[in-house]
């Protein structure tokens, strides 16, 4: 998918956009004055997309093409902690309870392959995670509204055939139902991975999708888990070819490469200028990491399984799909493709004998999918929860993504701002990354700020390597300081999001957008990179580099009028049109910013998604140069797959009156707390509401007229009722009143003279 904006000199941009369908082996050269698109095979199948604004484009291509975002549900925009390395049931507790005790939500905890016994899916290790004592714990996790997700790698063990003792039922019952990609000559197509030698499901196979609805069904019987993570969907192999066939007996016991933390894998990388701002600790690593460099053996761990592919000559007229004439300029030794992956040649079980060489770029996609549906057995009726590695289009259709292995690196986490807002364009909002890095070790004030910045991603988790030092936000108290403070806005802002996401359900709208995609007309907004909004109304401007204490940002629209609100003061900010701005922001401080004309529904955070649910609302109105304001609120259950009911409020301030038009009927009997109006010239001296005196109080200040307490008076619910108008107008005396459409006292806010 390439997206292009042509900017005309102070007329509207148009933008127009091109999507290639087509699975196969591919690469794109983008140049100044054209594009050359390199395909290995299939068909020119190409959709040109007429805009003309981006985010129509992107609108066309998802809605019109591969298909509209997954609804999630509610609690999957909870905060998840995930490591590869927790070694039993009773360290994930002690986890739970490390969040808990430093006060920071925990939505999900996530496991790792450390589950697994000996690396098979579907299985637990009957030493470290115990059927019985995993069901003891998730008891308690669920009881208190958080959840558990865990791995499941694409390949299927292949148990050794002359060792009773090693067989595996999964396998058994794969292999009984062909269900598993062959080799050419029909028999079963045998690659390496964690667990020694491997399968892989035939995703063409009638049989897979049963197959696979069965396993984690099974499964779920022992471990009820919540949602399912799909690695290893390229579909990833260690060796090259079949390596397994024939070699059965000698399955490898050993990944062929070190693991992290074994000798002479110790992990000594640390972020950038961590040497400035620990230099005694930098002083020491480096030391350590000299000492074992020069005492690492030069002789590689043995392996019974090639890893290499000589480059080799395509014979005229001979089709070789392992080596074809054209090589794409993949990463891999010799360009090959036979590495690292399922083979070429491997063939599945439809009637046409279709090669790997026509699918691979599909595998992630189709099991994403198979996962999908069988969630939907496990949990029916329910949003399936899928968090996948590779990805096609059309796989946000079925599954989230997070941005895969990244580095504990300040450029990673500048990186991951572009990398979500690509999968915004491909169709798949629900994107997240490694908060604080994957691999390496972690430093305070990088995960200070990761943790803030990745607050405003839909998805949001924490994880990191084996062998790695901790990273959980409480390990370090200016950490988790920082990470309450967000954490607490991010649970607020829930409402918002979660309406960003059914607009994007419905509609093809974006979650995270460029500020390009929001303002189109202006081209030095193009090149931006390290700021994004959350919808239409929030501005983010993270830190993005070590030691600084200010960052500079945009303030997209300005010259056409637009307002800012700082969020934490919400005071208008001084900005001058198309320059940067230095923003204070000490370690611990995010800044971002309110868009004047929105309007934010909000809710006051509990310690899950589920218990911030059952809380008062609250609105801010940030107004715009106009004193106008505009904004909307989906609800629904937040998790059937078909709702029985729902509402859809859409709330606007103009000429001094506040309206809430409501569509629907999904009970929702929450009382609104409180009202922020920000951008006001001046406050009424006297508010009432429905006909009393205010049983809150109000406060103006700056601009902003703050009133607080509304529960008792709205304790029926605010958005109670099919359709209920409620309007605020300010009369030329001062005095302001509030009547619902049909002039019922419920509703009602006045202000007045005394």
């Amino acid at each position: 998918m390439y997206i292009e904006t042509r900017y005309q000199n102070g007329s509207d941009s148009l933008t127009h956009g091109v999507y290639a369908r087509n699975a196969h082996g591919q690469e794109w050269l983008l140049r100044a004055e054209k594009i050359t698109y390199r395909t290995l095979g299939g068909s020119l199948d190409f959709y040109f997309l007429s805009g003309p604004r981006p985010k129509e484009v992107i609108a066309q291509y998802q809605g019109g093409i591969v298909g509209l975002p997954v609804m999630q549900q509610y609690w999957t925009f909870g905060f998840h902690q995930c490591r590869w390395g927790y070694e039993n049931w009773t360290v994930m507790q002690e986890v739970v309870d490390g969040y808990a005790n430093a006060g920071i939500q925990l939505e999900c905890v996530w496991n790792d392959i450390d589950y697994m016994d000996q690396y098979r899916d579907f299985t637990n290790g009957a030493f470290n995670f115990p059927v019985a004592e995993g069901q003891a714990f998730l008891k308690r996790i669920h009881a208190a509204g958080q959840h558990y997700v865990p791995i499941v790698d694409s390949n299927i063990y292949a148990p050794n055939p002359s060792n009773a003792s090693d067989s595996y039922a999964t396998y058994a019952r794969g292999a009984a139902m062909g269900a598993f990609i062959r080799n050419p000559d029909g028999s079963f197509y045998y690659g390496d991975n964690w667990p020694g030698y491997s399968l892989w499901t035939d995703w063409l196979s009638p049989a897979a999708q049963e197959f696979w609805t069965f396993e984690l069904t099974n499964w779920y019987n022992d471990i009820q888990y919540d949602g399912i993570w799909i690695d290893l969907s390229e579909a990833s192999s260690f060796c090259a070819g079949s390596c397994g066939t024939g070699n059965l007996d000698m399955n490898p016991v050993h990944p062929p490469f070190k693991l992290p933390g074994e000798p002479g894998m110790v992990d000594y990388t640390y972020p950038e200028a961590f040497n400035i701002s620990n230099a005694t600790e930098a002083a020491s690593i480096t030391s350590a990491s000299m000492a074992q460099a020069s005492s690492v053996s030069a002789t590689a761990l043995p392996s019974t399984t090639p890893s290499t592919a000589p480059r080799t000559v395509s014979t005229p007229g001979v089709r070789n799909v392992d080596f074809p004439p054209y090589v794409i300029n993949n990463f891999l030794t010799n360009h090959a493709l036979v590495l690292n992956s399922i083979a070429p040649n491997a063939t599945h079980n439809d009637e046409h004998n279709t090669t790997e060489y026509e699918m691979h770029n599909l595998f992630g996609l189709q099991i994403s999918n198979a996962t999908y549906h069988a969630l939907l057995s496990v949990f029916p009726n329910k949003r399936p929860f899928t968090v996948g590695r590779s990805t096609f289009a059309g796989s946000g259709t079925v599954t989230a993504h997070w941005g895969g292995d990244n580095n504990s690196k300040w450029g990673s986490m500048y990186l991951s701002i572009s990398q979500a807002l690509q999968f915004a364009i491909a169709g798949i909002p629900m994107f997240g990354v490694d908060t604080c890095g994957f691999t390496g070790n972690t430093d305070y004030e990088l995960c200070s700020r990761w943790m803030q910045l990745s607050s405003f991603f839909p998805f949001y988790r924490n994880h990191n390597v084996i062998a790695a030092i901790a990273q959980e936000a409480y390990v370090w108290a200016g950490v988790a300081e920082a990470t309450r403070t967000v954490m607490n806005i991010r649970y607020s802002l829930l409402p918002y999001m979660y309406t960003l996401f059914y607009d994007a359900h419905t509609q093809g709208e974006t979650v995270m957008r460029a500020l390009a995609w929001e303002f189109p007309n202006d081209p030095q907004l193009a090149a931006v990179d390290n700021q994004f909004m959350l919808g239409p109304s929030l501005l983010i401007t993270p830190v993005l580099e070590p030691l600084v204490d200010t960052v500079k940002g945009m303030f997209p629209g300005v010259a056409d009028g637009t307002l800012w609100y700082d969020w934490y003061t919400l005071e208008n900010v001084s900005a001058v049109a198309g320059f940067n701005t230095t923003i204070s922001a000490p370690l611990g401080h995010i800044p971002f910013y309110v868009r004047g004309g929105s309007i934010l529904p909000l809710q006051q955070p509990g310690n899950t998604t589920a218990t911030s649910r059952q809380n008062p609302y609250a609105l801010i109105i940030a107004l715009d140069a106009a004193g106008a304001a505009s904004g909307s609120l989906y609800l629904d259950d937040g998790e059937s797959l078909v709702q029985t009911a729902t509402k859809y409020i859409e709330m606007s301030y103009i000429a001094g009156a506040i309206t809430l038009n409501i569509t629907g009927t999904y009970p929702s009997t929450n009382p609104l707390a409180n009202v922020t109006i920000a951008g006001l010239d001046s406050t009424p001296p006297q508010i009432t509401l429905n006909g009393d005196a205010l049983a809150g109080t109000s406060t103006f200040s700056n601009g902003t007229l703050r009133i607080t307490g509304l529960e008792t008076q709205t304790q029926a619910g605010v958005f109670t009722g099919s359709t209920t108008v409620m309007t605020v107008t300010q009369i030329a005396d001062g005095q302001v009143q509030a009547m619902p459409a049909d002039g019922a006292a419920d509703g009602q806010m006045q202000a007045s003279p005394p």
